[in-house]
């Protein structure tokens, strides 16, 4: 499958409709996803990234029938990461001579993949490659997000081809913005962003606005997953500078695991404390153990506070709960709040784990906790239910 995106600009990349985990085990992709790779004819030939490795003999057979790759002058490089990079020893043992453009970075993340010393040639911010009528200029994205990755923007049909920036992962045969269903894409751009993007928010804002202040058209933003955004396209740039800025929706979310149902039990009590407190609040709720943790994550990202909760075991947590509390501190969620709670039946060191663990990650600690002993009684329910009251006050 190829298509034009403009007069000589085709798509030429694939769409995996199965793809349901990516990196690793690490991201669930519920709707599968593409892997956007560009073709310019002009007086000069560029090819702008390439496919995940495992479909490479795919990729060159339908590229030969583009153009013969001998006729290729020039590939860009965006980003070295295997899913944009991972069809080059492919296409290059066809082509061995022809020059890569990419970042110093790039050079170093592209031979530590491969160990192939090809014809690279390095390009910073501001430098352009002539294709004759028309020019390449790069733009790096240091950290966005990865230390090699870049965008490269197309002079004359003003198009930004931006790489894993403003991407989601979404498999679909009407690859524009405007013609998917636009629930489903919101919601992927914005389980991308907090799941990849999040620590490197302040280099976001910083890149977005460097690029909207030169000042060019920009009528496509052609990503490296998903779909493209002709219609409206700098809205996905200024959603981004939006997530980028210590993000909040009016939500509370309650992440929980337990063994017995006493911490559930919990759960549901704190959470209709809040609810009674505050009904303007969204309170969701979820098991950690039994939540996909991608989508988990995106709901702390929306939230202004969170709870987390765990019974305690070997006096230590859960392990789905000491999992999610990895995650959270390695993304470096800015301005919320959070609180820990769960049962406990003789030492009860959970709720003092969970809020060193919050307190490490950057989340305001609104309190010490609370801890309910064995299975809660009605007693013990009301004391969460006013706990939820209260909390509801402190999370505002």
């Amino acid at each position: 499958m190829s298509f034009k995106i403009k007069e000589n600009v085709s798509w030429v990349g694939k769409i995996d409709w199965e793809l349901r985990k990516f990196h690793g085990e690490e991201y669930s992709t519920h709707r599968g996803s593409s892997y956007n790779s560009y073709l310019i004819k002009e007086g000069k030939t560029a090819l702008i990234d390439t496919v995940w490795g495992k479909f490479s003999g795919e990729f060159v057979e339908n590229l030969k029938k583009e153009i013969p790759l001998e006729k290729i002058d020039f590939v860009i490089a965006n980003h070295a990461e295997s899913d944009h990079s991972g069809a080059l020893p492919e296409l290059m043992r066809h082509i061995p001579d022809t020059p890569i453009y990419c970042t110093s970075n790039g050079v170093k993340s592209l031979t530590g993949h491969y160990h192939q010393d090809w014809n690279f040639h390095i390009v910073k911010t501001g430098d352009k490659l002539s294709l004759g009528s028309k020019e390449l200029i790069f733009i790096e994205a240091q950290m966005l997000h990865w230390p090699d990755s870049m965008m490269s923007y197309l002079t004359h049909d003003s198009i930004l081809f931006s790489n894993d920036a403003f991407g989601q992962h979404i498999a679909s045969e009407r690859m524009y913005n405007d013609l998917v269903d636009q629930a489903e894409l919101f919601q992927e751009a914005i389980k991308y962003y907090a799941n990849i993007l999040t620590p490197f928010s302040a280099l976001v804002d910083k890149k977005i606005k460097e690029v909207l202040a030169l000042n060019v058209p920009v009528d496509m933003i052609c990503p490296s997953h998903g779909v493209i955004w002709r219609k409206d396209p700098l809205q996905i740039a200024n959603q981004y500078l939006e997530w980028a800025n210590a993000y909040a929706e009016n939500q509370i979310t309650i992440a929980y695991d337990s063994m017995w149902d006493g911490t559930r039990r919990m759960a549901e009590a704190i959470a209709k404390g809040i609810v009674e407190a505050d009904p303007t609040v969204a309170v969701k709720l979820f098991n950690i153990a039994r939540s996909d943790k991608n989508d988990l994550i995106t709901e702390i990202f929306k939230s202004k506070a969170v709870l987390v909760g765990s019974p305690t075991i070997n006096k230590g947590i859960l392990s789905a709960v000491a999992a999610i509390l990895e995650e959270m501190k390695g993304l470096k969620f800015m301005n919320k709040k959070a609180a820990a709670f769960g049962c406990y039946g003789w030492s009860g060191e959970a709720v003092k784990i969970m809020t060193q663990h919050l307190s490490s990650a950057g989340f305001t600690v609104v309190d010490e906790g609370l801890r309910a002993m064995w299975n809660p009684d009605t007693k013990a329910i009301e004391i969460c239910i006013e706990y939820g009251k209260r909390v509801a006050g402190l999370f505002k």
